[in-house]
């Protein structure tokens, strides 16, 4: 196969690569972005995949963001490449602000200071394998409650950015095609002019060389 890795990676060299990636952010930012403008569809499609994959960063339920955002998709009609792009939105830099951003919203909504919303880190044992979801559930519908104040004006703020670099970067790209396609024209033109008409070449370069002549003179 081409481009092939010549060792194959283990089981958690692809999950290192899967939490961090293998060069910088910054790099991997720039070819996801790269990735999502080129698609093949509206600028309102790829920057509603986009918001999806962002609102779904939201959401506590990790390794089901993937799928809460192509169902977001499923009813908005936008493209399911962005929004898997959309949810790297939610990395290991990002998820800490995520989530203390998201239990402040959700504790504040629900009475501030409720009981329910506390999760006492001496429940976090084995008992948690056997009693996780109602140990859990309490800081679940908390995250869960909070992701709405706080997702839903995030993805926008997203959607209006991604539209607006989308539509500019197909404009520019068909002004760069037609461009191209107008050269293409021109020197298919030129070709088919001079092998129907080569006493129009001829005639040509006869007046170019009277003109070099008298110059000389």
């Amino acid at each position: 196969m081409l481009f092939k890795r010549r060792e194959e990676e283990n089981f958690w060299q692809k999950t290192r690569i899967a939490l961090w990636p293998r060069r910088t952010w910054w790099r991997s930012t720039k070819y996801m972005v790269l990735r999502v403008l080129r698609l093949t569809a509206s600028p309102h499609i790829i920057a509603m995949g986009i918001a999806a994959g962002v609102f779904a960063s939201f959401t506590p339920f990790l390794g089901l963001h993937f799928l809460i955002a192509f169902s977001i998709c499923f009813f908005t009609g936008g493209s399911y490449f962005a929004a898997a792009t959309g949810t790297f939105f939610g990395n290991p830099l990002t998820f800490p602000f995520i989530w203390t951003s998201v239990l402040t919203a959700g504790k504040f909504l629900l009475n501030g200071t409720h009981r329910e919303t506390d999760l006492n880190l001496d429940q976090l044992n084995f008992d948690m394998i056997f009693n996780s979801f109602s140990t859990v559930w309490p800081l679940i519908k908390t995250m869960c409650v909070g992701a709405i104040p706080v997702g839903i004006p995030v993805s926008f703020v997203c959607y209006l950015i991604v539209r607006q670099m989308a539509r500019a970067y197909q404009k520019s790209r068909l002004k760069l095609l037609a461009d191209k396609a107008r050269n293409d024209w021109a020197d298919i033109l030129d070709k088919e002019l001079h092998e129907n008409y080569p006493e129009m070449e001829n005639h040509s370069e006869g007046v170019v060389t009277k003109n070099q002549d008298k110059v000389s003179l």
